[in-house]
């Protein structure tokens, strides 16, 4: 009786346990152990093991595309533009930002059917504070300076945003010169650059004049401005800092200037075949990572400072040690003298219990960072060309904070998105990519840190829709998910040690394109580059 009972009892466990043993194996959140560095009882640093909890492919994926968008426009000449952007964390709050601005020329301009486009990304550090003025402004300073050159009209300095599309109205020029021509659209775009550095670490000492009396001056008497409406609002985009990397587009004249401070990248790439009908993707690098470990930026950094520094301004690589980017908006702590660091300080900082952290020992003979970035620009020919198989596109250019290049190379890059843009689906290991998307080198990529890339195994994964989000994808991981996953997973702010903020645009056109032309860098050393 016993064993006949045995038998449907035994079934009924069978059929009760195995879906409780599946609903437990798959919905059981998994975990990962990390090594991960913190301060002990007598405050040195040793390192501890931590457990994360593991993050699904849906999870990743929403993260992936949490900040992403796209858009796209039709012009008269039948070119059809579009544009991509994501961005991923590892800071809280994110430090990256981005702006683009779209500008039609006005119908009674000369140079008439035709934009301005432009395309930024910020890459901030020490907070999000001068990133995000900078993707409010920074555009916004371009266009005045570009508009004064142009017109012989000022151009009001308020409600800019809200007037861009009028700021190209056609009015008398200032001279017989063209105004337009590329030498001095290059030195406006440095020019708006340089200046609104100045205005956002000039700001707190506006303020600050603004508020001593006469009394103050002779008595001495530093005021506590730390409640003050615009003591932290003018301060924080001073002391923190950011990169920028812009992309300008004058359509009607088929120029491209690239504008870059710090160590973001613009690449791009160009379609080519050769008389047997044999295409390849030839990868232009648009711009230097400008840190210490650039030869030409050390050279220069070496000759704005007395020659008893020349072992000092850079050391590992860094400005003073401490900066990696040798040039940026802020970091006013490589900028302000002493004395008016002392000052600003108390000013506005004690009183928030924010004090500003001293300069470096070796700080002598500020400023040490610039803003003022190098321009280089390209003359397009938007003439009818061959394009890859299934693809109208046959150009594109990618903007990216340095998140990506820490990852993956510039040859890497282009290959991803030219093989996103051949409509690959799946996961393609990096030999066949070589294949499938071939690439040629063509301006050489100047590397701002030391990398390690092990570029010969692994593969890639091709399944989301925004182009931007692809590179980011992997760039952290590819068709590797459980390294995905991983690095994905791990939160802030111990993320930073693995990974950067990363943002990424990417813009590119159909039924136009550019041919090959002459690069030239105006900058203070008039570099020369062949494109």
């Amino acid at each position: 009786m016993l064993r006949r009972a045995w038998k449907p009892l035994a079934a009924t466990t069978v059929l009760i346990g195995t879906p409780s043993y599946l609903y437990y194996t798959f919905t059981k959140q998994q975990t990962f152990d990390l090594a991960v560095k913190v301060r002990g009882a007598d405050g040195m640093p040793l390192m501890v093991n931590r457990t994360f909890s593991l993050l699904s492919q849906n999870a990743v994926k929403d993260r992936l595309i949490e900040n992403a968008s796209s858009d796209s426009f039709s012009r008269p000449d039948s070119t059809v533009w579009r544009y991509a952007t994501a961005s991923v964390a590892a800071n809280d709050p994110l430090e990256d930002a981005h702006a683009d601005a779209i500008i039609a020329r006005d119908p009674s301009d000369p140079s008439a059917p035709g934009d301005w486009l432009f395309f930024t990304v910020m890459d901030g550090h020490g907070g999000p504070h001068t990133s995000r003025l900078l993707s409010k402004t920074l555009i916004s300073a371009v266009v005045l300076e570009l508009s004064s050159l142009i017109h012989s009209t000022d151009v009001p300095k308020s409600g800019l945003l809200e007037k861009l599309k009028l700021i190209f109205r056609t009015s008398a020029p200032k001279s017989r010169e063209d105004p337009q021509n590329p030498e001095k659209i290059s030195l406006a775009i440095r020019n708006a650059f340089t200046k609104l550095d100045q205005e956002l670490i000039n700001a707190p000492l506006s303020v600050l004049a603004a508020n001593l009396d006469a009394e103050s001056i002779k008595k001495n008497i530093l005021p506590d401005l730390s409640k003050h409406p615009l003591a932290l609002q003018t301060m924080l985009p001073a002391v923190s800092g950011s990169c920028a990397l812009m992309a300008v587009f004058d359509t009607t004249h088929r120029h491209l200037y690239v504008a870059c401070s710090g160590d973001s990248r613009a690449v791009a790439g160009i379609w080519e075949e050769n008389e047997q009908g044999q295409g390849s993707w030839r990868v232009e690098v648009l711009s230097e990572d400008q840190t210490g470990r650039n030869p030409s930026e050390l050279k220069r950094i070496q000759s704005e400072h007395p020659p008893d520094e020349a072992g000092s301004v850079i050391r590992a690589g860094r400005i003073l040690g401490g900066l990696e980017p040798s040039r940026a908006f802020g970091d006013a702590r490589y900028k302000w003298p002493r004395e008016v660091q002392d000052v600003l300080n108390r000013a506005f900082l004690v009183g928030n219990d924010q004090p500003l952290r001293p300069p470096p020992s070796s700080f002598k003979t500020p400023p040490y960072v610039t803003a003022t970035p190098v321009v280089t620009h390209r003359n397009f020919d938007f003439g009818s060309v061959a394009r890859p198989s299934r693809s109208p596109t046959s150009r594109f250019v990618v903007l990216a904070t340095d998140g990506l290049w820490d990852k993956l190379s510039s040859e890497d890059v282009v290959a991803l998105v030219g093989g996103h843009l051949k409509g690959l689906k799946g996961v393609v290991s990096k030999t066949a990519l070589l294949e499938l998307v071939p690439t040629v080198s063509g301006a050489p990529t100047v590397e701002g840190k030391e990398k390690k890339r092990n570029n010969s195994s692994g593969s890639w994964s091709f399944e989301d829709e925004n182009v931007s989000s692809h590179l980011i994808r992997n760039a952290f991981g590819g068709g590797d998910n459980e390294s995905l996953r991983k690095l994905m997973s791990i939160p802030a702010p111990i993320a930073r040690s693995y990974r950067d903020d990363t943002t990424v645009t990417v813009i590119w056109w159909e039924d136009g394109q550019e041919g090959n032309a002459k690069t030239v860098a105006f900058s203070s050393d008039n570099i020369k580059a062949k494109l």
